[in-house]
């Protein structure tokens, strides 16, 4: 087994872990959003 297969394997994980984090960034942000709107229309 040659060096590429843990490099391929090195920048898929990095892409996974990458996109995983920005999946849950996003739905706090979401998250976030919808509270400061319930927080806006309480007034």
């Amino acid at each position: 087994m040659n060096q590429w297969a843990y490099v391929v394997g090195a920048y898929a994980l990095t892409f996974l872990g990458t996109a995983a984090l920005c999946f849950g960034c996003w739905r706090s942000m979401r998250r976030a959003e919808t509270a400061a709107q319930k927080l806006s229309d309480k007034s």
